[in-house]
C-alpha cells in the first residue's frame, strides 16, 4: 500500500475513508460508547457496516474473531483493526488513539474530583437509562452479525454450545479455541475426503516478545515510581484476556495485596470509574495512575496499558486475510467468529439481568429496539436520548 492509499483508502462501495473521517468517528464513539466491549463493538458495527459500509459483515466478523484471540481491550483493538484496514498505519494509530482519548480525559477529570472531594460523582441517573438502550444496540448487532456468521448448521450448533459453556463459566479462550478447532478439524476431514488435501498451516502472530515483556514487568519494585507503574500496566495490557472482573483480579493481586499502593476501597472506586464512563474499561489504569502520581501518573499508566493493543493488532492484523484464503484456516476463523457471538450473547444476558430492573427500563429497551429497527436511528443519538430521558425521570421523582 502506497503512502497516499494509507491516508485515503477505498471502501467496498467505492467511497474513500480519510484519516479525518476515522478520527471523527472514533472520537464520537469514545464519547458515547457506554456498556462495555460488547456494546462498543455493536456501535462500531452499526457505524462501519450498516451506515458507512466501510466493511462487509464478513470482514467485520473476521476482525472480531482475530481480536478475541489476542490479549488486551477488545473494543479498542477492534477500533485499531478497523483503522488499519481502512487507512494503514496512520489509520491504526488515529482510530485507536481517538477512541481512547475521550475516556481518558473523562476518567482523569473523575480522578481529580475523587482526589479533591474523596468520592465519585453520582452517575446512577445516566446509567439507568443508557444501559437498556445499549442492550438494544447489542441485540441489533447480534442479529445482523449472527445472520452473516452462522452460515451452516454446524456453526449454529457451535454457537449454541458456546452460549451454554459461557453460562457454565468456561473460560473465554477455551470456548474460542474449541470452536475454531472443531470447525477447522471438520473442514480438514472434508478436504481430505474430497480432494486428498492436507492440513493448511495456519499463520500465527509472532508474539514471542510477550514472554519477555511479562518477565521484565514482573520485576517492578515494591516502592512506587512512574517507571514501575508503567511496567506494571504494560504487563497487564500484554497478558490480560477476559472481562473487567479479570482486570480487577490482576490489579488487586499486585496493587493492593503485594505492594499496598492502593486500598481495597480505592481499587473498587477505580474499577467503578472505568465501568461507568464511556469508552474502554482499561481506563481504570488512568484513574489509578492519577491517584498514585497525578497527571503524569495517569499518562504513564494509560500509555502502558494500551501500547500492547497497538502492537498486537499491528502484528496480527495483516494475517487475517491470509488466514481467510486458506480453506481450513478460514474454517477455524468461522468457528471463532461463531463463538465470539456466543460470548457477546452471554454478556448481553448478564447486562440485561442487571439493567432491566423495572417497567421503565423494559419500556426503554422496547422503544430503543423499535427506533433502531424501524427508524434506523443512529446509536449515538439513541444513547444521548436515553441519558436525557433517565435524567428527566430522576428529576420528576425528586419533585
Amino acid at each position: 500500500m502506497t503512502e497516499p492509499e494509507k491516508a485515503n483508502t477505498e471502501t467496498p462501495d467505492g467511497r474513500t475513508t480519510s484519516i479525518k473521517q476515522l478520527a471523527l468517528l472514533f472520537f464520537k464513539l469514545g464519547v458515547i460508547s457506554f456498556g462495555g466491549p460488547a456494546a462498543h463493538i455493536a456501535m462500531m458495527e452499526d457505524e462501519v457496516v450498516r451506515r458507512r459500509r466501510w466493511l462487509s459483515r464478513d470482514e467485520f466478523l473476521d476482525l472480531l474473531g482475530a481480536t478475541n484471540l489476542i490479549p488486551g481491550p477488545n473494543s479498542t483493538e477492534m477500533a485499531i483493526h478497523i483503522g488499519r484496514q481502512q487507512a494503514g498505519w496512520p489509520g491504526l494509530l488515529v482510530a485507536g488513539s481517538c477512541f481512547i482519548l475521550p475516556a481518558t480525559l473523562i476518567v482523569t477529570a473523575l480522578a481529580w474530583a475523587y482526589v479533591r472531594y474523596g468520592s465519585l460523582p453520582q452517575t446512577d441517573a445516566i446509567l439507568y437509562g443508557v444501559k437498556p438502550a445499549v442492550i438494544a444496540i447489542i441485540l441489533q448487532a447480534l442479529w445482523g452479525l449472527g445472520r452473516a456468521a452462522l452460515k451452516t448448521k454446524a456453526l449454529a450448533l457451535i454457537s449454541v454450545a458456546g452460549i451454554l459453556l459461557g453460562f457454565l463459566g468456561v473460560h473465554e479462550l477455551v470456548i474460542l479455541f474449541g470452536a475454531g478447532g472443531a470447525i477447522g478439524f471438520g473442514s480438514w476431514v472434508t478436504n481430505r475426503m474430497t480432494r486428498g488435501g492436507s492440513f493448511s498451516h495456519i499463520p500465527a502472530a509472532p508474539l514471542a516478545l510477550l514472554s519477555k515483556t511479562v518477565a521484565l514487568t514482573t520485576q517492578s519494585a515494591a516502592s512506587f515510581g512512574l517507571w514501575p507503574l508503567f511496567l506494571f500496566f504494560l504487563k497487564v495490557g500484554s497478558v490480560l484476556f477476559g472481562s473487567g472482573y479479570v482486570l480487577l483480579a490482576f490489579l488487586r493481586a499486585d496493587l493492593v495485596e503485594r505492594w499496598r499502593w492502593l486500598t481495597e476501597s480505592q481499587l473498587l472506586d477505580a474499577i467503578t470509574a472505568g465501568q461507568v464512563t464511556p469508552g474502554p474499561v482499561f481506563t481504570t489504569a488512568t484513574f489509578i495512575g492519577y491517584i498514585l502520581g497525578g497527571t503524569r501518573g495517569a499518562l504513564v499508566a494509560t500509555v502502558g496499558i494500551f501500547i500492547p493493543a497497538f502492537f498486537f493488532v499491528a502484528v496480527s492484523g495483516p494475517l487475517v486475510s491470509r488466514i481467510r484464503r486458506s480453506a481450513t484456516a478460514g474454517a477455524v476463523l468461522d468457528g471463532i467468529n461463531a463463538a465470539s457471538l456466543s460470548l457477546m450473547a452471554v454478556v448481553t444476558w448478564r447486562l440485561g439481568w442487571a439493567a432491566l430492573v423495572d417497567l421503565t427500563t423494559v419500556a426503554t429497551l422496547a422503544v430503543s429496539l423499535v427506533l433502531l429497527i424501524r427508524f434506523r436511528i443512529n446509536s449515538a443519538w439513541l444513547v444521548l436520548a436515553a441519558a436525557l430521558f433517565a435524567f428527566l425521570v430522576f428529576a420528576w421523582n425528586k419533585i
